[in-house]
C-alpha cells in the first residue's frame, strides 16, 4: 500500500513546496481569512441564511446546500478521518508566516473544509445551477486555502472535494424540479362593445369595501348609461341579479363583490348566455386576477372595446337533506381544514411573503388536524384535506397559488392520505424539505369530473371561500369555455 501511495506522496511535497515559494503578500491574508471563515461552515451558513430570505428557487437551493454540508461534514469527521489516519504538513516546509498555527490536531485525511465547500456548492447547484456555479470559484478558494495555509495537503483536498461533490450528488433527488410554471395564455374573444356602459348591468355588493361613493361616481363618469342594482339587506342576491335583468336591453352582466357574489352572477351569466365584466371589488379578487381585470379602469376599456376572453367553469351539484342544488365553482373548493390554512396563510403572506406564509400555515394547521373519511370516485379514503381547483394551479405542491391557463378544461385534484400513522410527520417533512410534489402522502393529478360522497357524516364544504355545511354528496365537473369575461386584449397581458 506505501509503494502505490508513495507517488502521491512526492506529488503533494512538490505541490507543497511550489506553494512555500509564492512570494508574500496579501494572497495570505485573503486565503487565512477564507479559511477561517469557512471553519464549522460558518461561511456556508451564512450564505444559505441570505439564500433562504428569497422565496422559491434559492430557498431550496440553500436547504439542499446545507443538507449535502451535513452529509459531507458527517461523512468526512466520523467516518474517513477515523479510518484513515494521517500527519499533517510539518511547519519547516512553508514559511513562518504562511504557516497558521495551531493546526487541527485530526487526521489531514481529507479535508473536511473542502468536503463542506464542494458538498454546499454541489447541493445549491442541483437546485440552481446558477448559483452554483456561482459558488464554485468561492468553494476553490477555500479548498486551496487549506494547502496554502499548510493545513492540508493538496491530497487530502482533492480526496475531500470528491466527497463533498458526491454528498451534493446524493441530494440532488431528495429536490425534485418542480413543474415549470407556464406562460400566462388566454383564448381571446370578441364580445359586445357597450359604449358608455349601454347595455351593461352592474350587480353590486355596497359591502365590498371599495365600493364607494367615490368609486361609482368615477365609474358613472366612464360609464354614464350602466345600470346598478345594489344588494340589501333585505333581498336574496338572486332577486338583485333579477331586478338587474328586469329592465331590456341587458346586453351583458357585471359584478362588484368578492369571489362568492362574482361566483352567483357568473352562474346567472352562463344561464342567460351573456358575457360577464368582473370588477375588483372583494377583498382578495381572485378571479378577477386570474381574468386580468386588475383594476376598474382596465374594465372600462374592455366593457367600451368589446375585448374579451374565453374561461371554462366547473360546475357543481350537491346532494343536501334540502335537495340537490348546483353551483359554479370559479375559481377552488376543498374539504377539511384547507380553508382554514388559506386564512392563515392570508394573514401572514403580507409580512413574511406567500411561500414562506404557506409554510408556517400549514405547520400551524396541520398540528391540529382531524382526518375525515370520504369516497373519492367511490374509494373509500381517509383524508387529511382535499383540495380542487378550477384548472390548474402552480406550483404543483402543497401551496397552489398561480392559475395562468383559463381554459385547460381540468379540474386540479390535491389530497392528502391520512392512512398511516405517520402520515402527519411525513406531511411536515414533506413542506419542510419541499418534496411535496413527490411525498407519498400526497396524491395530485387532474380530471374532468370528480364525485365526492360522505362516509357516515355528511361533510362540509368550500366553494370559492363560502363554507356549505350538511353535504352527503357533490359531483364536480368543467363546462370547456363556457364564460365570456370582458379583459384587455392578449397584447396589453404580461
Amino acid at each position: 500500500m506505501r509503494k502505490v501511495l508513495r507517488p502521491f506522496a512526492r506529488a503533494d511535497r512538490r505541490i507543497v513546496r511550489a506553494v512555500s515559494k509564492i512570494p508574500a503578500g496579501p494572497i495570505d491574508q485573503t486565503m487565512r481569512g477564507l479559511s477561517a471563515a469557512a471553519t464549522k461552515g460558518k461561511l456556508w451558513f451564512a450564505i444559505a441564511g441570505a439564500a433562504a430570505l428569497v422565496p422559491g428557487k434559492p430557498r431550496r437551493a440553500a436547504l439542499s446546500g446545507l443538507l449535502a454540508l451535513g452529509i459531507a461534514s458527517a461523512t468526512t469527521n466520523l467516518v474517513f478521518k477515523t479510518l484513515l489516519p494521517r500527519r499533517r504538513p510539518a511547519a519547516e516546509l512553508l514559511p513562518i508566516f504562511r504557516f497558521v498555527n495551531p493546526q487541527p490536531t485530526s487526521s489531514s485525511l481529507p479535508s473536511g473544509h473542502s468536503a463542506s465547500a464542494f458538498a454546499f456548492a454541489t447541493g445549491v447547484a442541483t437546485v440552481s445551477p446558477t448559483m452554483g456555479l456561482a459558488l464554485a470559484p468561492l468553494a476553490a478558494g477555500v479548498a486551496y486555502s487549506r494547502v496554502h495555509t499548510g493545513a492540508h495537503w493538496p491530497s487530502d483536498v482533492v480526496i475531500g472535494s470528491a466527497i463533498g461533490v458526491a454528498a451534493g450528488l446524493v441530494v440532488r433527488n431528495w429536490f425534485p424540479p418542480h413543474e415549470v410554471t407556464p406562460e400566462t395564455k388566454i383564448s381571446p374573444i370578441t364580445a359586445a362593445s357597450l359604449e358608455q356602459g349601454e347595455g351593461l348591468r352592474l350587480v353590486a355588493n355596497p359591502g365590498s369595501g371599495s365600493y364607494t361613493e367615490d368609486s361609482i361616481a368615477a365609474l358613472k363618469r366612464e360609464l354614464p348609461k350602466l345600470e346598478i342594482a345594489e344588494l340589501e339587506e333585505d333581498k336574496e342576491l338572486e332577486q338583485v341579479i333579477d331586478q338587474a335583468l328586469q329592465k331590456p336591453g341587458a346586453k351583458a352582466l357585471a359584478v362588484w363583490g368578492g369571489d362568492g357574489t362574482v361566483g352567483a352572477v357568473a352562474q346567472r351569466a352562463l344561464a342567460e348566455e351573456l358575457p360577464l365584466a368582473v370588477f375588483p371589488g372583494g377583498t382578495f379578487n381572485h378571479f378577477a386576477r386570474d381574468v386580468h381585470s386588475a383594476n376598474v379602469e382596465t374594465v372600462e376599456r374592455a366593457v367600451q372595446a368589446g375585448t374579451a376572453l374565453r374561461t371554462d367553469i366547473a360546475e357543481v351539484s350537491m346532494q343536501r337533506a334540502e335537495g340537490t342544488e348546483t353551483r359554479v365553482m370559479l375559481n377552488t373548493a376543498s374539504v377539511g381544514i384547507y380553508p382554514e390554512l388559506v386564512q392563515r396563510r392570508e394573514a401572514l403572506q403580507q409580512t413574511l411573503g406567500k411561500p414562506l406564509a404557506s409554510i408556517i400555515a400549514g405547520l400551524r394547521t396541520f398540528a391540529v388536524l382531524k382526518p375525515s373519511t370520504l369516497k373519492i370516485d367511490g374509494k373509500a379514503t381517509k383524508v387529511w384535506l382535499i383540495y380542487l381547483g378550477r384548472g390548474r394551479y402552480y406550483p404543483r405542491g402543497f401551496a397552489p397559488l398561480e392559475r395562468p391557463v383559463l381554459d385547460d378544461g381540468v379540474l386540479d385534484i390535491r389530497y392528502i392520505s391520512a392512512r398511516s400513522a405517520l402520515s402527519r410527520l411525513r406531511l411536515l417533512a414533506a413542506i419542510l424539505t419541499g418534496r411535496t410534489e413527490v411525498s407519498p402522502v400526497i396524491t395530485i393529478g387532474t380530471e374532468q369530473k370528480l364525485r365526492l360522497e360522505s362516509v357516515g357524516e355528511p361533510f362540509a364544504l368550500a366553494i370559492d371561500g363560502e363554507v356549505i355545511d350538511g353535504v352527503h354528496s357533490a359531483e364536480f365537473s368543467v363546462l370547456p369555455g363556457a364564460l365570456t369575461v370582458y379583459a384587455p386584449p392578449p397584447a396589453d397581458i404580461e
